[in-house]
């Protein structure tokens, strides 16, 4: 958004520039009704031009935002089942080695 403001007078400088450079330049010409007409209508297409853009950046910024909240949600969810599944191996691997030992050594009768 703000380069788009640095463009729009940038523009506004350089329509003023080329209308100095006009032969018949005069500052009372500048605000004559057709030179306000001109200058109004400039700064009414920059402005509606300038909201089409605003909106678009901010509904990309957005989704942006949204997929952002998804990916650390699912990252969450990620590590959250990884821990589950080392729980469930510890566990496995704890009745694993119990059994076997017991089976190992019988009881004597």
């Amino acid at each position: 958004m703000k380069n788009l403001t640095f463009i729009g007078f940038l523009l506004l400088g350089l329509a003023f520039l080329l209308y100095y450079m006009l032969p018949e330049f005069s500052f009372v010409k500048l605000f004559e009704p057709i030179s306000l007409m001109g200058i109004l209508a400039g700064i009414g297409i920059g402005l509606i031009i300038g909201g089409i853009v605003g909106y678009v950046s901010k509904g990309t910024a957005l989704k942006q935002e949204e997929k952002k909240r998804e990916i650390k949600q699912l990252r969450k969810v990620n590590e959250d089942l990884e821990k589950q599944a080392a729980e469930l191996a510890r566990q496995q691997t704890a009745t694993y080695t119990t059994t076997t030992t017991e089976n190992q050594n019988p009881p004597n009768y």
